[in-house]
C-alpha cells in the first residue's frame, strides 16, 4: 500500500529554510508514530509531498494523528506515459469504483511533470472513458471522485482523501506547561496547543488524592499515546490538599476560586521556569464558572507575568465536548470528578485586586513551596496508569455495620443525610485522624467526592478500614432511593 501524504498550508507557505526544518520534524514525527506502533514502511519525502510505502493496515489510522498533514490519500501508481497510456492504466483502477454511480474526474499536475497535455486534456479523456460504467457525470456532488495526480513521471491514481488533524508539526513551536485537571476543558486546551506545533509537558495540581491522580493520568497517557509523536512530555503531580485546606482554614470562602487558581499559576510558572517553556496553557472558557468571568480572568493573570495560552476563551461547552469526541478524550474525561470547584456558595464572580490580596496574605507562602518540593515526576511514554492504582478507595453501597459520616456543612446535613449518618467537620476529621476507632470500617460522603475522597485515602494510609461513597451526594441519595 501507498499513501500520498499532504502537508498544511501552514507548512507550504513557509520560507524555504523554515519549510525544510519543518518537513524534517515532520517526518520524524511520522517515524516515531509508525514505530511506536512495531510498523515497517519506507518513507520519501518530496517538496510538496510524502509517500509512504506499508502493508500494514493500520497506517492511515496513525496518519490522522500527526500534526502538520491536512489530508493523505491511499493511491495506485505507475510510470507516466502518453495521454493513451495514462487513460487506459486509469481506467482499469477506477472502473469498478465507479460502477453504476454519479462520477467526476479532477487531475492535477505537480511539480517537474514534463508532458504534451494538461489537467484539463485528462480530465475530458479519462471522464469519457469511465463513462460507459458510470450512471453519469456530475461535477458537482459526485458519488465517487476519481483522483490522478502526476509527480516526477509517475501518475498517481486514488478516490479517497482522509482528513488529517492540520496544524503544525510538533516541536516547532516551541514548548509550554500546561494546566490539566483531566476534564474536558484542560484536556482540549492541551491537544489544541500540540496542534500549533506546541511540545507540552503538564502539571497537575492534585485535590482529590488517588483519584484524580489515576482518571487525569489516564486522559492524559491517552493524549500522549495519541498525540504526541515525536515527543516525550512529563507529568509534573503536585499534592495541593495541604494548600487547599490553608486556603479553606483562612480565607474568604467566597475568594476561594480565585485564589485557587493564582496558585496553580504560580506552581506552573516555577514549573515553567525550570523546564525552559514559553508559556502556560489552561482550560478557562470565558463565563463558564465563576473564576471564568473577564474580571476573575484579569485578576488570576496578574499572578504571573508568563505568557498565559488560553484557546478555549471563545468556545462554548458544547464546542469543547464535541472537540474531546473528535480526539478520542471524551469517555475519559468524563469520568472524571471536578475537583477545582471548592464551594457552591455565592463565590466572586467580579473579584478586585485588592481585596484577592488581602486575602492571598493570610496564606502560608511554606505551603506551596511544600507541594512544589514534594511533586512527583512521570515519564508519560513509559507510566503505567494501572501501576499507580490506589485500589479500594471508593465504592458504590454501604458495607453492614460501617458507620457513615457526612462531611457537608450542618446546615446541608440536617436539610438531607443518609439515615444514621453523623456529621463531622472536614478539617477538623484531617487534622486529627487519631480520633477514629481502628476496630471500626468508615465510609465518607460529601457534596461532589473531593473530601471525602481526601479524607478516606489520609485513613487507608493510616491502616484504617476508610472508603468514599463512589459520586458523591447524588450518587448516596441515588443509591438510597434504589434500597427502599
Amino acid at each position: 500500500m501507498m499513501i500520498l501524504i499532504r502537508f498544511t498550508s501552514d507548512i507550504t507557505t513557509k520560507a524555504k529554510p523554515t519549510r525544510r526544518r519543518f518537513l524534517r520534524r515532520l517526518a520524524n514525527n511520522i517515524a516515531a508514530a509508525l514505530e511506536a506502533a512495531g510498523i515497517v514502511y519506507t518513507l520519501r519525502q518530496e517538496w510538496s509531498r510524502f509517500f509512504l510505502q506499508s502493508s500494514d493496515e493500520r497506517v492511515p489510522q496513525i496518519l490522522q494523528t500527526v500534526f502538520g498533514i491536512t489530508s493523505l490519500s491511499p493511491v495506485q501508481c505507475f510510470p507516466l506515459g502518453d495521454l493513451t497510456d495514462l487513460v487506459r492504466r486509469s481506467t482499469k483502477i477506477f472502473h469498478e469504483q465507479i460502477r453504476d454511480k454519479r462520477f467526476a474526474v479532477r487531475a492535477r499536475r505537480g511539480d517537474r511533470t514534463p508532458s504534451n497535455f494538461n489537467s484539463l486534456d485528462i480530465e475530458r479523456a479519462l471522464g469519457a472513458a469511465l463513462l460507459p460504467y458510470a450512471e453519469r457525470v456530475d461535477l458537482s456532488h459526485p458519488e465517487v471522485t476519481a483522483q490522478v495526480e502526476l509527480r516526477d513521471g509517475q501518475a498517481y491514481c486514488f478516490t479517497d482523501a482522509l482528513r488529517g488533524p492540520g496544524g503544525l508539526p510538533l516541536g516547532t513551536a516551541g514548548r509550554a506547561v500546561a494546566l490539566v485537571s483531566g476534564g474536558f476543558d484542560s484536556a482540549v486546551a492541551a491537544w489544541k496547543l500540540l496542534k500549533r506545533g506546541v511540545t507540552l509537558d503538564f502539571v497537575t495540581c492534585n485535590l482529590g488524592g488517588a483519584a484524580q491522580r489515576q482518571s487525569t493520568l489516564r486522559v492524559l497517557k491517552f493524549l500522549t499515546e495519541r498525540w504526541t509523536h515525536g515527543t516525550r512530555p512529563r507529568l509534573y503531580l503536585l499534592d495541593f490538599a495541604p494548600v487547599v485546606r490553608d486556603l479553606q482554614a483562612n480565607c474568604a470562602e467566597r475568594y476561594w476560586q480565585v485564589l485557587l487558581k493564582r496558585l496553580m499559576l504560580r506552581a506552573a510558572e516555577r514549573i515553567a521556569r525550570e523546564r525552559g517553556a514559553l508559556g502556560i496553557v489552561t482550560g478557562e472558557a470565558i463565563g463558564q464558572v465563576s473564576s471564568q468571568t473577564l474580571a476573575n480572568l484579569k485578576v488570576i493573570s496578574q499572578t504571573t507575568n508568563w505568557p498565559l495560552l488560553r484557546p478555549l476563551l471563545g468556545d462554548d461547552k458544547q464546542e469543547i465536548m464535541d472537540t474531546a469526541r473528535r480526539i478520542g478524550t471524551y469517555e475519559l474525561s468524563a469520568a472524571v470528578k471536578e475537583y477545582c470547584a471548592l464551594t457552591l456558595h455565592h463565590p466572586a464572580t467580579g473579584a478586585g485586586l485588592r481585596a484577592v490580596l488581602t486575602e492571598e496574605a493570610k496564606l502560608d507562602p511554606a505551603a506551596l513551596q511544600r507541594a512544589l518540593e514534594g511533586r512527583q515526576l512521570l515519564d508519560l511514554v513509559s507510566v503505567d496508569p494501572d501501576e499507580l492504582a490506589s485500589p479500594g478507595l471508593q465504592i458504590a453501597e454501604i458495607p453492614a455495620g460501617a458507620e457513615v459520616i457526612d462531611l457537608r456543612d450542618p446546615g446541608a446535613f440536617q436539610r438531607w443525610h443518609y439515615p444514621g449518618a453523623r456529621q463531622m467537620d472536614f478539617l477538623m476529621a484531617l487534622k486529627d485522624i487519631s480520633r477514629f476507632d481502628r476496630d471500626r470500617s468508615y465510609v465518607f460522603y460529601c457534596q461532589l467526592g473531593l473530601k471525602s475522597g481526601q479524607l478516606a485515602e489520609e485513613l487507608q494510609q493510616a491502616g484504617y478500614q476508610a472508603y468514599s461513597f463512589k459520586g458523591g451526594l447524588r450518587a448516596l441519595q441515588r443509591y438510597v432511593q434504589a434500597q427502599g
